[in-house]
C-alpha cells in the first residue's frame, strides 16, 4: 500500500470513528472491499477444490434417479473424505471424482448411525479443510455440493439457525440451519464461511412433499462432525458416552411456563446421579446452550470427549441451580 493510500485510509478511520458520517464509512469501503473480495472469492475457490463428487455402485435392484450421486469434503491430512452416511450406505464400492476430473477408489473407513456421517480414504491425499467452529446467527455461507449429480457447484445463503435438535432425521442432531439451496446429491458436501472455512457438513433438506429446495436445509456442525470423523478414524466406530438421563419434554401443548427437558429417571452410578441431579428436575441450560427440549441435552451431551465437563443449570422445585457432569476418560 502506498503512502497516498495510507494517508486516505487514515482519514477515513477519522471521519467514520469521530463523525460517524456515512461519507467516512464509504471511504473506507472503497479502500477496503478490493482486498476482501478478493481474499474471500481465493478461499471459497480453495474449498470448491476440497469438495468432491461421491460415484456409489449400487446394487441393481438399488439404483437412484433423482441422486444418483453425492458429495464429500475432504479432511484430516487429505487422505480421509467425510461424507453422510445415507450417500453410500447400500453402496457395492465408492468412487470419488475430485475437482480435477479424476476418479480414483475410495476406501469405506467406517460409519455413524447416529449423526449420519460416514468417512472414506484415498490413497492420494488431496487439499483437506480444517474444521472451524466459530459461527454465528445470520452469518454468510455457501453450499458447496454435487446437487443431482450435476457436479460441484456452489449456492450462498446465510446461517438461519444454529444448535438445532430434534428436527428429526437423525438420533443425535447439531445442526447449522441454512436457506443456502442444498438439493439432492449435495448430501456430505461442504458448508463454508464467504472465505471458504468448512463450518459444517451438508445432511438434510426439511421438506413437507418434495425432496427440492425450499430454503430450509441443514449441515451437522463442524463441532460434531469433527468429533466423528476423529473416532471413525482412530477406532471405526464412533463410542456415545451415556449420561444416565431420561428425559421428556417439560411442557405438553397448549400448557405455559418454562420451556426445558424434565428428568423422567437417573440411572444409578451414571455422571447424571453422580451430579446429584434428581428425578422432576428441569434442565434449562447445559453451557452456554439453551434447553428446550430432550433434543437439545442429547445433541450438547453428544459434543463431550472424555475427560470433559458439562454445567448442567436446572429448577428444583422453585430453586434454580446449578450441577457439574463430569466424564472420566
Amino acid at each position: 500500500m502506498n503512502k497516498d493510500r495510507v494517508g486516505i485510509r487514515r482519514i477515513g478511520l477519522f471521519i467514520a470513528r469521530f463523525n460517524g458520517t456515512i461519507a467516512g464509512l464509504v471511504l473506507l469501503a472503497i479502500l477496503y472491499a478490493p482486498g476482501l473480495a478478493t481474499a474471500r472469492e481465493s478461499g471459497l475457490v480453495t474449498s470448491v477444490q476440497s469438495v468432491v463428487s461421491i460415484l456409489p455402485e449400487w446394487p441393481p435392484d438399488a439404483s437412484r434417479v433423482e441422486e444418483p450421486e453425492g458429495s464429500g469434503v475432504v479432511v484430516l491430512d487429505g487422505y480421509y473424505i467425510v461424507t453422510a452416511l445415507h450417500v453410500i450406505q447400500s453402496a457395492l464400492s465408492v468412487n470419488i471424482r475430485t475437482s480435477t476430473g479424476l476418479i480414483v477408489e475410495a476406501e469405506i473407513v467406517g460409519g455413524d448411525q447416529a449423526t449420519d456421517l460416514a468417512l472414506l480414504k484415498i490413497e492420494s491425499a488431496l487439499a483437506p479443510l480444517p474444521f472451524v467452529e466459530n459461527i454465528r446467527l445470520g452469518d454468510d455461507v455457501c453450499a458447496i455440493g454435487n446437487a443431482f449429480g450435476l457436479g460441484i457447484s456452489v449456492a450462498c445463503g446465510i446461517v438461519s439457525g444454529v444448535n438445532r435438535a430434534g428436527v428429526g432425521f437423525n438420533p443425535i442432531e447439531d445442526f447449522i440451519q441454512t436457506d443456502a439451496a442444498v438439493n439432492p446429491g449435495a448430501s456430505g458436501g461442504a458448508l463454508v464461511t464467504e472465505d471458504g472455512q468448512l463450518v459444517g457438513i451438508l445432511s438434510a433438506i426439511f421438506t413437507k412433499q418434495s425432496d427440492a429446495n425450499i430454503g430450509v436445509n441443514f449441515a451437522v456442525s463442524a463441532q460434531l462432525a469433527a468429533r466423528v470423523v476423529n473416532e471413525l478414524h482412530s477406532s471405526g466406530r464412533v463410542r456415545w458416552m451415556a449420561s444416565g438421563l431420561r428425559l421428556a419434554q417439560n411442557l405438553e401443548p397448549g400448557e405455559t411456563g418454562q420451556l426445558g427437558a424434565r428428568v423422567a429417571r437417573v440411572r444409578i452410578g451414571s455422571p447424571a446421579d453422580d451430579a446429584g441431579i434428581e428425578i422432576d428436575d428441569v434442565v434449562i441450560q447445559a453451557d452456554q446452550r439453551r434447553i428446550r427440549k430432550p433434543a437439545d441435552f442429547v445433541s450438547a451431551f453428544a459434543l463431550l470427549v472424555p475427560p470433559a465437563e458439562l454445567s448442567i443449570r436446572l429448577i428444583r422445585g422453585a430453586e434454580k441451580m446449578t450441577v457439574v457432569i463430569r466424564l472420566l476418560p
